[in-house]
Formats: structure tokens, sequence, C-alpha cells
């Protein structure tokens, strides 16, 4: 693989965790497991006190280093949050034009 700089977010952290030196099926064992566990927890703190907001994306991230589908609800959730950041600023624009003409 080329120079550092030039590697996506994943392949980073795949050579970081030294995670290039195993086999493709081992190594998407792991990440399955580990991005997994994430989600699960995330969808557990659906129901209990914590970031479910967070943890959720940070498996599916995980995930989407090694899976399709994975990328496709990654891609899916950065489009809610895309819309969602816009409706807020339109919001808050609104509310703030009001202020000053008020």
């Amino acid at each position: 693989m080329g120079p550092a700089h030039a590697r996506s977010g994943s392949a980073k952290w795949r050579h970081i965790l030294h995670l290039d030196a195993l086999s493709p099926s081992v190594r998407k064992t792991i990440i399955g497991i580990v991005g997994g566990v994430v989600l699960l927890v995330g969808l557990a703190l659906l129901f209990l006190p914590g970031p479910a907001f967070v943890v959720i994306p940070l498996g599916l991230a995980i995930l989407a280093s090694e899976f399709a589908w994975a990328r496709l609800y990654v891609k899916k959730a950065r489009k809610w949050f895309e819309r969602g950041r816009d409706k807020y600023r339109r919001h808050r624009d609104e509310r703030r034009s009001r202020r000053s003409k008020a």
C-alpha cells in the first residue's frame, strides 16, 4: 500500500492494529465481533441512560470497514444527520431573523 497519508481511515486503523497481517476471514470475524458488540451496546443504550446516538454510528462505522451492508447504513445515517442539521439551521436562522425584526 502507498504512503500512510494516502490511506483511507479504515486502512490506517487496520495497519495500526496490525489487522493487515491477518487473513481476510479472520479479520472479518474480528471486525464483525467488535463492531457487533459496539452496535448492540448502542442499541441497549436506546433504553438505558447513555449516548446511543454516538455509540450506534460508531458500531456501524467499525462494521463498515469490512461489510458493504454496513456502509449503506452509514451513508443513510449521514444523510439523515445532514437533513437534521440543515433543518436545525433553517429553524435557527428563522428565529434569529424574527428576533432582529422585533
